[in-house]
């Protein structure tokens, strides 16, 4: 679709701001709304409910009526399937509409809310929706009198708050197993880009997960998102998002009713490129691509690029070269590949970021302004620093944005233990021809994941999260249906 026709859709597309509570489109009880804004231009695109104690009151309401009365968790495997792999295809049916609500919403460009985000999204639905009826229990080794059965069991009711970056993808990543396992829902996005999480929800109806089951309660953090942490009825809560609001959420989880907790949190991932690396041209191109994709703002964004000293200079060289094809651009038209920063407080975040790196004595190669100003949108240019030290707010803390920290190193074993010297361990990346070299420096780096001669390459069959203050659990793969079940041990004797 050419950039005039997204524009014009943009233009009549349908949004409804209101919540989804037990099948229904509801105002605010409070009659409270906030309005969503395009960091595009600026321009407003919707009012949305503004959720508070009450609704959420009402969602979770909804949600254990329809856990106890079993009319999802007591369906046989192969019908939640069915509804799941169904609404999976209403996802691409929808695909355009869905892509576009999110790159009004958020800023990110076209051409990955559409080929990247919905493609993923519905996969991941897809995907636990296959796995729902090849899920086994276990027959333990008991005394031949007996009989011990291990099974799982859904939790109950599902909190999921997710963040501003993906939203599609991450909703999916909690809507995806937690109704695989039978549970139901209540889902807060983030005020900064609900629109997607609402339109999935209607989807999810249309596809037949009844009423009451799957509820999107739109709203702010310290409203909709505590009144949820607090809640005496939610039996879990799948957070993510930032590090100082998952400890939050840890908090009050034990203050309520001791809800499992399940948090994905910041990083500050390290890219560690060694003189033996077996591609140059393939390392640059992973290191910039990956940290300038959806504007900076992902939690896995390799900002640390630690560089041997021999191969630094050849390597800013090539990747200076590079900086240029991220400018940001209309996010509707299909050839941008950097979009516009989420909100004005993201962007005053990430600018004084820039600042401060530029004070502490690290050298500005690239970018470090703001961009696109006479569009009335939120733009920042890729930026990049060499000569950066570790002791560096910019290499030390989550940034959000295109901001890209170049550390030089003669002696691995000192970057590696640089690496690891962050509270955080969400990614971590080295590139080396010598596979002993990468298993050794892989075991070593602290972090949930670790790329070797890549960069961000992974699917819905690998767990996705972090050591350390990067968070706990896994989102992703059969290993994410550890979040969403209980186990239980039926002792029969015999």
């Amino acid at each position: 679709m050419s950039m005039e026709s997204w524009h014009e859709r943009s233009k009549t597309v349908q949004i409804d701001g209101r919540a989804l509570i037990g099948g229904m489109r509801r105002d605010a009880i409070l009659g409270a709304r906030f309005d969503c804004l395009s960091p595009i231009d600026g321009r407003k695109l919707a009012e949305v409910a503004r959720c508070s104690d009450a609704d959420v009151d009402a969602a979770v309401t909804s949600a254990r009526a329809a856990f106890e009365d079993g009319r999802w968790a007591g369906l046989a495997p192969g019908e939640r399937k069915r509804v799941l792999i169904r609404l999976a295809d209403l996802m691409l049916v929808h695909q355009d509409e869905l892509a576009l609500l999110e790159t009004l919403d958020m800023g990110k460009p076209i051409r990955y809310s559409r080929d990247v985000d919905v493609r993923l999204a519905q996969n991941c639905i897809r995907w636990y929706g296959e796995a729902i009826d090849k899920l086994y229990g276990e027959v333990a080794p008991s005394p031949q009198d007996s009989l011990a059965l291990i099974t799982r069991e859904p939790v109950g009711v599902v909190a999921a708050i997710i963040p501003w970056n993906y939203p599609m993808l991450m909703a999916a990543w909690k809507i995806g197993p937690a109704l695989a396992a039978g549970n139901s829902l209540v889902l807060k996005p983030s005020e900064k880009a609900p629109l997607t999480s609402l339109r999935l929800a209607e989807l999810a109806l249309e596809a037949g997960v009844p009423e009451g089951v799957f509820n999107v309660v739109p709203g702010y953090g310290d409203e909709a998102g505590r009144a949820l942490g607090l809640h005496m009825d939610v039996d879990c809560i799948a957070f993510t998002g930032s590090t100082r609001v998952g400890k939050q959420i840890l908090q009050m989880a034990g203050q309520s009713n001791l809800k499992r907790a399940w948090t994905e949190l910041g990083g500050k991932s390290a890219n560690i490129v060694c003189a033996d690396c077996p591609d140059l041209d393939a390392a640059v191109a992973g290191a910039i691509g990956s940290i300038y994709f959806n504007q900076g703002e992902s939690c896995n964004a390799p900002s640390r690029l630690f560089v041997e000293a021999s191969i630094r200079d050849a390597f800013l060289d090539k990747a200076l070269a590079l900086v240029p094809r991220y400018a940001p651009g209309d996010p509707l038209d299909e050839s941008t590949v950097m979009g516009a920063i989420v909100d004005a407080t993201q962007m005053q975040t990430v600018l004084g970021y820039i600042e401060d790196g530029k004070a502490a004595g690290a050298r500005l190669l690239a970018g470090g302004q703001a961009a696109r100003i006479e569009t009335g949108g939120l733009y920042i240019e890729p930026t990049l620093f060499d000569g950066v030290e570790a002791t560096m707010r910019i290499a030390r803390e989550e940034i959000f944005g295109p901001v890209l920290s170049v550390l030089s190193f003669t002696d691995l074993d000192e970057a590696v233990r640089q690496a690891n010297s962050t509270p955080y361990g969400l990614a971590a990346a080295v590139w080396t021809a010598d596979i002993a070299k990468a298993i050794r420096t892989s075991r070593r780096l602290r972090a949930g994941t670790v790329h070797v001669n890549q960069y961000d390459n992974d699917d819905i069959t690998v767990p996705f999260g972090g050591y350390k203050q990067s968070g706990n659990g896994r989102d992703k793969s059969l290993h994410a249906f550890d979040k969403y079940t209980e186990l239980k041990t039926t002792w029969i004797q015999v």
